[in-house]
């Protein structure tokens, strides 16, 4: 357990009791915008997280969840879960995936690593696929990672390439799926002209097809296995972009929920499906969509669906999506090394720990928050509750989620008095707000309201402390917007909605019976970012961080 050579020992705080008991509460998706009504957490009835903001201005303030405080690229760059959870549990600030993919490809690095070299040797007599999300959201995939790819691979000696595409209109705008096409197939004109034989072969839209996760729907891996291995879909068609537009009049379509749909020759016949001898590279470099379509294409041992065939294949990811299953054991691009976790200190400095979700977050409050790595530190020292997500049905249906119940038990584990740490996530402003749905996405920021005072009431029975916070924007803007601010309108002059992450801060609260007398945010850290909470965290807890930690974002002042 823990890095060989490391000294686990905390410093004790010398103004902060050790051994009160700390709920740590990340709520996704909820970050702070001017009020209009398509705020929703603004509009929603929040009375728990308007009297944190407004009760004790010293002990609320703003921190960073997009861009460069959370490893990403650019301040244009989304924050999202994953990098979220990573910088709130490490308390440093990592090169996250597309950093990472992006450094790999502009030094060539990429095509120097064993994953390459492993897939390059189908490229003789096999095809290589590539399968992903088809935009530049940047919190998935990037269009321009997936162009570069395709030049570097065919430089690199692939003869044959066959695209098998998702649509997004989640990160992005819904509609724009049909110039992504077209930039697509514009490049792959180009290859050909080169004597690559590089077309689209099969596609569908990503809440539909391939891109589910956490185990929640398999029926959606199974979609895109169909599709893109047996070049089998409801929909045969001869050109991708007419495709897409086509599937776009459907009543109720989005670009999120295309329906599968496969490319056909002259003669009918499947254009590409994977086939004995190929070589797959699924190139998104966001993890949780991709773990399933992995073990699919990976695992020879596998029940989830009938995949009727199980071609002999060499198959990368373009990072491994997860490090304690090693999986896919080959890889393009080495993933972030998150070592010496906020956690893994708390658990050595004797801090017992309890952490909860519903599936759909369950992860982000383990795995990421703890680095990229499953299980526990010590199983005598933490327990970690993962409560069922609704499944086959969109969010939207039941916006409340299972708030009350993650609420319930942190509840009761603060009650307990085993924890010293409780730790949950409530995914409702998220994953509501990935729907585009305004009203139930209100519905949802007041469930989790709720459920955050169901949990400061249990905090003030112990006489404990609490921390409330967010990993990333998406609840507090639902509408897209031009330059000065206004909300952007459509061809009817509806509104158009915006179902994606957003730039915008997030709030951080601290408060209980519990918090020593002068403790209150400092002003010396205006930039402060996720990753300084868990220095704050650590010293709630009665410890120093590391020296090498974002600094903490508190103080502690005599009265």
């Amino acid at each position: 357990m823990g890095s060989p050579g490391v000294s686990w020992k905390l410093a004790d705080h010398p103004k902060l009791p050790k051994d009160k008991i700390v709920a740590m509460v990340v709520l996704d998706g909820w970050g702070e915008a001017n009020p209009d009504q398509y705020n929703c957490i603004y509009v929603a009835d929040t009375p728990t997280m308007d009297s944190l903001k407004l009760g004790a201005p010293e002990k609320w303030r703003l921190v960073r969840a997009h861009g460069t405080a959370v490893g990403l690229p650019t301040e244009d760059d989304m924050g999202n879960s994953e990098v979220g959870h990573n910088a709130l549990g490490a308390g440093r600030i990592f090169a996250q995936g597309a950093k990472l993919v992006d450094s790999a490809l502009a030094s060539g690095k990429i095509y120097e690593g064993e994953g390459f070299e492993y897939i390059k040797e189908s490229f003789e007599i096999g095809t290589l696929h590539l399968i992903g999300l088809l935009s530049d959201g940047g919190v998935h995939s990037r269009l321009d990672q997936l162009q570069l790819l395709l030049k570097g691979a065919s430089e690199h000696g692939a003869k044959r390439i066959r695209v098998h595409i998702l649509t997004d209109g989640r990160d992005v705008l819904d509609g724009s799926s049909v110039g992504f096409v077209e930039t697509l197939e514009n490049d792959l004109a180009k290859l050909r002209e080169k004597g690559v034989d590089a077309q689209i072969a099969s596609g569908g839209g990503r809440m539909h097809v391939t891109m589910d996760r956490y185990e929640n729907d398999w029926d959606v891996v199974k979609r895109g296995w169909d599709a893109h291995v047996l070049g089998e879909a409801p929909y045969k068609v001869r050109n991708a972009v007419e495709a897409v537009k086509k599937l776009r009049q459907e009543p109720n379509a989005s670009d999120q929920y295309l329906p599968p749909f496969v490319i056909v020759d002259e003669n009918g016949k499947p254009v590409g499906p994977i086939v004995d001898g190929d070589a797959v590279v699924t190139f998104n470099f966001r993890a949780d969509r991709m773990v399933m379509i992995a073990k699919a294409l990976e695992y020879e041992d596998f029940d989830k669906f009938d995949r009727v065939r199980f071609p002999k294949i060499r198959y990368a990811g373009m990072l491994q999506y997860d490090g304690e299953l090693k999986l896919p054991s080959q890889y393009l691009v080495s993933p972030p090394e998150i070592d010496r976790t906020s956690g893994e200190y708390l658990v050595h400095n004797g801090v017992h720990t309890f952490a909860c979700s519903e599936t759909v977050k369950f992860g982000h409050v383990t795995f990421f928050w703890n680095g990229n790595r499953s299980g526990y530190f010590d199983p005598q020292m933490e327990e970690y509750v993962e409560i069922p997500s609704d499944s086959g049905i969109t969010f939207n249906v039941q916006p409340k989620m299972k708030a009350v119940e993650i609420a319930e038990k942190a509840r009761d584990a603060i009650l307990s008095r085993k924890f010293q740490q409780v730790r949950v996530n409530l995914p409702n402003g998220d994953m509501v707000g990935h729907t585009g749905d305004i009203e139930a996405t209100v519905v949802a920021c007041k469930a989790a309201d709720d459920a955050v005072k169901l949990i400061l009431d249990a905090i003030e029975q112990v006489g404990g402390i609490y921390v409330v916070t967010a990993d990333h924007g998406n609840a507090e803007d639902m509408v897209k917007r031009n330059k000065s601010g206004k909300p952007l309108l459509d061809k009817k002059g509806q509104i158009q909605i915006l179902t994606s992450h957003t730039l915008q801060p997030v709030p951080i609260a601290i408060g209980g019976p519990g918090l020593a007398p002068g403790v209150r945010f400092r002003n010396d850290v205006p930039d402060g970012g996720l990753a300084n909470v868990a220095a704050t965290v650590m010293n709630l807890h009665g410890f120093e961080a590391p020296s090498d930690y974002e600094p903490t974002l508190i103080e502690v002042v005599d009265n």
